[in-house]
């Protein structure tokens, strides 16, 4: 199939997904509004086979040193697939299945795929990361740019992690955890029972970002959007809290949100 641009429905919902621009969800509308930021860098993009910043590109699998190229100098930052054209596999009225095979330079052969799953009141997005070859460390995550403003109204971040990775010089975690401290952020967290965060825009919409996964991002510190950034590891993660993708076992991951409109007082 093409990798042309594709629009899901479901309800008055609408999500507009570009497998050619990175596999990213571009637009997402609900009643008509746009939740999403808007451009070819926005939307909400997967992060994958890395999350966040990797120190200095640098990653190791046993006695192996790999140098990725630095995109984000000093380091490398949020994967390979977000640069890419994904092949479009299967499309439904309401669900897309889109697939990347991992080239250089990430040094291992493997296969993405992700499912974006629109339903009346919620999104879900559901990826994978496998090899028939060699075993070697990933990550999954996504990237969402949700608009700070809705018609005039200002979002409202609600969370309660049980701690906040302590943020070095460098942006990438110490390896210390602290309480969680006040924003603005741009700093990983850790909830233990799944990723639970949730974002009010008053009188208008009350959205969800919840995955079973137990690290999440956030990323306020921009005037036109917030990101809520569930993962399967922290920043820098490929070096600190490898996960393996083997031949019997992918690495998978998953996220929903979850809306309904809001009454103006």
């Amino acid at each position: 199939m093409s990798n042309e641009p594709i629009t899901l429905t479901a309800g008055d919902a609408a999500a507009t997904v570009r497998p050619d621009l990175g596999g990213r969800v571009a637009g997402l509308r609900v009643g008509g509004t746009e939740l999403l930021r808007q451009g070819d860098r926005f939307g909400c993009f997967p992060m994958v086979p890395w999350c966040g910043r990797t120190r200095e590109g640098r990653f190791r699998t046993g006695a192996v040193l790999h140098q990725l190229p630095l995109n984000a100098p000093p380091h490398a930052i949020h994967g390979t697939a977000r640069d890419a054209a994904w092949t479009t596999a299967r499309v439904t009225a309401d669900e897309a299945v889109l697939t990347y095979d991992l080239v250089d330079p990430w040094p291992y052969s493997g296969r993405v795929t992700q499912v974006i799953a629109l339903a009346p009141e919620a999104l879900t997005l559901t990826m994978a990361v496998e090899t028939y070859d060699d075993s070697f460390p990933a990550q999954i995550g996504w990237h969402p740019w949700f608009q700070r403003n809705l018609g005039g109204a200002g979002v409202r971040l609600d969370f309660s992690p049980a701690w906040q990775e302590e943020r070095g010089d460098d942006h990438l975690p110490t390896g210390k955890r602290t309480d969680p401290g006040p924003g603005p952020w741009d700093d990983c967290f850790g909830m233990p029972g799944g990723v639970d965060v949730t974002l009010t825009w008053p009188g208008r919409l009350e959205l969800s970002v919840t995955s079973p996964e137990k690290w999440v991002v956030i990323y306020d510190e921009q005037e036109a959007a917030v990101c809520v950034e569930p993962q399967t590891g922290p920043p820098d993660g490929l070096n600190t809290s490898p996960r393996l993708v083997t031949p019997l076992e992918p690495l998978e991951a998953s996220t929903t949100w979850r809306w309904r409109g809001l009454r103006a007082d």
